[in-house]
């Protein structure tokens, strides 16, 4: 007979174990608690502290994303193969499918709002002969991704700290080994800060969103009004290149397009902290659409600035060319000193966002067992109620992965790149198996007045949901939805394909080859061996924590 309780306080939950219990609760009431509920539909107990609000949680996501700082950083790609032009074009491109996806993880994250993302919808939305796999695989590329992105976010901030230097100290030349050190030192500080000021993280990003849009006019004014370069709109808008010296300009520019894609990736972050969002169904794919629209608006702003004041020959060979520019629109080292600094610090705390959003997605997958040590990786330390030991194990992957920058500095790149392949990746999958859904009409209303009967017994979490698979309270109806649909299966299709490809045709010496096939194969290829000798005795998918009994 089973028993009935009722929801149950925080920190009654905080003791971490698997329950199975259920939760009785026929309308929501007047103490009822929607978000706990909703993690409780999908069998998982609340156990870390909702801190963030749509405010908060919109702040970790533009800073995590930095678009208009990554803009600036990866600026030499879009110049190199594509030009001025290309970048412009392509930055509306990128910007408006960016829109069209994260519509559509929008109503994945309202339905199912949980740390894991995209292995949770997967495996509620595939097939039941493949479920298992693909989840499994999905939860690893997002956790490789992510992980990989903290280590390229810590190194351009790294990166661009020894550049300063050698732009103050002409005669300094910096060793691979120097970035490497301070990667570690930059990691350490990101570690104390989300540990030891975990209770004012929602705070600190409140100012990162203030400091973000207030650092974009610091960098904007002087950059207009200073710069001696004022370039025509006919030299912008019809000024394309081909510094790779590909067959044509149009496959230059698609080629070109990794750049302006890497500026707005970590989008999903706040999918990875939606159970420490209040109202997470709504609040979470809010924060995302008013993410994207607040940092594709200071992006194309910055874009605009960058590429009306830039002088009329900028060294193709510079890892910064903006650096360049910045210097030469000021006439001053001090200035540019001054700005590049400002991008220096809103990297530094996107790296803040990466670590935290990184070590929710870990803990996330460990909790279903996806992972090696699951047990240890999914603790949760009762006094910050955050999952410490995912924090420090990310940590430490990702300083592993800094150590490939000691002997190669092309093979790291090839790390970095692994970052658009990680989440693409992962986006595809989840996104074109809602489509599938949708066009089946397997998908039933939201109604937020009711709770759908339904009884969840331990380990069977998948196969009893597929049949209450329903809509959250944020999501496109009709056939706009599924042409939004369409439309981000067939961008993320564009996205990953010209991904893999080097920055020019000739890759003999393998100075400009793209090393993200191998690294993305060599990820894929040990995560299928992993699963096909361990985890697939112990990866059932979604693990219900809590059975839900409703009526």
């Amino acid at each position: 007979m089973e028993k009935t309780v009722e929801l149950q306080t925080l920190d009654d939950e905080l003791t971490h174990r698997r329950m199975d219990t259920s939760i009785s609760d026929s309308k929501p009431g007047k103490d009822f608690d929607r978000d706990q509920y909703d993690l409780a539909r999908v069998g998982k107990n609340q156990v870390l502290k909702r801190r963030f609000g749509l405010v908060s949680m919109t702040g970790l996501s533009c800073g995590l994303m930095c678009t208009w700082e990554t803009l600036l950083v990866v600026l030499f790609v879009g110049l190199n193969n594509g030009g001025p032009a290309g970048l412009i074009y392509g930055f509306f491109l990128i910007w408006i499918g960016n829109l069209s996806v994260f519509f559509t993880i929008g109503e994945l994250s309202s339905a199912i709002p949980t740390a894991g993302g995209q292995y949770h919808w997967v495996a509620l939305l595939a097939p039941r002969s493949t479920r298992r796999f693909f989840s499994y695989m999905t939860g690893w590329l997002t956790v490789i991704g992510w992980i990989a992105a903290l280590t390229a976010v810590s190194y351009f901030v790294v990166d661009l700290i020894l550049k300063l230097v050698e732009l103050n100290h002409g005669d300094y030349e910096s060793k691979e080994w120097q970035g490497t050190l301070l990667v570690y030192a930059l990691l350490l500080l990101c570690v104390a800060i989300n540990i030891f000021a975990s209770g004012a993280l929602p705070a600190i990003e409140v100012v990162v969103l203030i400091f973000h849009i207030l650092g974009f006019f610091g960098i904007l004014i002087p950059l207009v009004y200073l710069s001696p370069n004022h370039k025509s709109a006919k030299e912008i808008f019809t000024s394309f290149t081909n510094g790779g010296e590909w067959d044509s300009k149009t496959l230059a520019f698609f080629i070109g397009l990794q750049g302006n894609a890497l500026a707005f990736v970590g989008t999903d972050s706040a999918v990875h902290m939606s159970e420490e969002v209040k109202n997470a169904s709504v609040d979470v794919p809010k924060s995302m659409i008013y993410s994207l629209f607040i940092n594709g608006c200071l992006a194309l702003g910055m874009l605009f600035a960058i590429l009306f004041s830039m002088p009329d020959e900028v060294p193709t060979a510079l890892r910064y060319p903006f650096v360049y520019i910045f210097e030469s629109a000021v006439g001053s080292t001090t200035g540019a000193t001054i700005m590049v600094s400002i991008v220096i610090v809103l990297e530094f705390c996107s790296a803040l966002g990466c670590l935290a959003a990184a070590s929710r997605m870990t803990w996330s997958f460990a909790r279903d067992k996806g992972l090696p040590f699951a047990e240890l990786l999914s603790v949760i330390d009762r006094r910050t109620t955050i999952p410490v030991v995912a924090i420090v194990v990310v940590t430490v992957s990702s300083a592993l992965l800094a150590v490939i920058n000691f002997g190669n500095y092309t093979a790291f790149n090839g790390v970095i790149s692994m970052v658009l392949e990680g989440f693409y990746i992962s986006y595809l999958l989840a996104v074109g198996l809602l489509l599938w859904r949708r066009l089946r009409g397997d998908i039933g209303d939201h109604d937020p007045d009711s709770v759908h009967p339904t009884t969840f017994t331990s380990g069977s979490a998948v196969e009893e949901m597929e049949h209450h698979l329903t809509w959250g309270p944020w999501r496109l109806k009709g056939a706009l939805g599924v042409i939004n649909n369409a439309v981000a299966c067939c961008y993320l299709i564009l996205l990953i394909f010209f991904s893999f490809w080097p920055a020019a045709p000739d890759v003999a010496e393998g100075a400009a080859m793209n090393w993200a096939v191998l690294v993305t194969g060599a990820v894929a290829l040990f995560s299928v061996g992993y699963y096909a000798i361990w985890a697939r005795k112990s990866y059932k998918g979604p693990i219900v924590e809590i059975n839900l009994h409703t009526s």
